[in-house]
């Protein structure tokens, strides 16, 4: 029998990723227009680990948001859409921030990303992923698998 992952530590290491991905100097120029969150628009959705998923799911949760609901211009379910801004940016998945949008200089270059994926996908094993799911998917699936997260921590049932 496979014993129950730890979503809290799974959570844990995907933040820390997304940290060591901030702190390296690279040059990036995002102005900000949101055009990369414009999935139809760019005929580019992130896939999703199930531990980014998770993470993406506990912001949403945290923000007090139960469903996703696909917008009808294709755009990013977490885009605000009269801001233009990132609903969970804090827990956005690593495709977002490695800025494959144009205007922010392009895509990183694979071998700048390489290391922090594989560890991506080591996580995702063992949460029992089989490889990244677009991103509403993906987030819809961690919501259901996890209905009880909010925020870091888990919603306790009392009886």
């Amino acid at each position: 029998m496979n014993p129950k992952p730890d979503l809290d530590a799974a959570v844990s290491q995907v933040r820390d990723l997304y940290a060591e991905w901030e702190r390296r100097p690279l040059e990036r120029h995002c102005v900000g227009v949101s055009d990369c969150c414009r999935f139809k628009l760019t005929g580019r959705t992130p896939y999703l680990t199930r531990g980014e998923a998770l993470v993406a799911a506990r912001a949403w949760r945290a923000a007090g948001r139960t469903e996703i609901t696909a917008p009808a211009d294709g755009s990013c379910p977490f885009l605000h859409p009269e801001t233009g801004k990132c609903r969970i940016y804090d827990g956005r998945p690593f495709g977002c921030r490695t800025h494959f949008c144009a205007a922010a200089g392009g895509p990183a270059a694979r071998s700048a990303v390489r290391g922090l994926i594989q560890r991506l996908e080591a996580i995702d094993t063992r949460l029992g992923g089989a490889g990244g799911i677009n991103l509403p998917m993906a987030v819809k699936d961690a919501l259901a698998r996890h209905a009880g997260i909010t925020g870091g921590l888990r919603k306790r049932s009392h009886p």
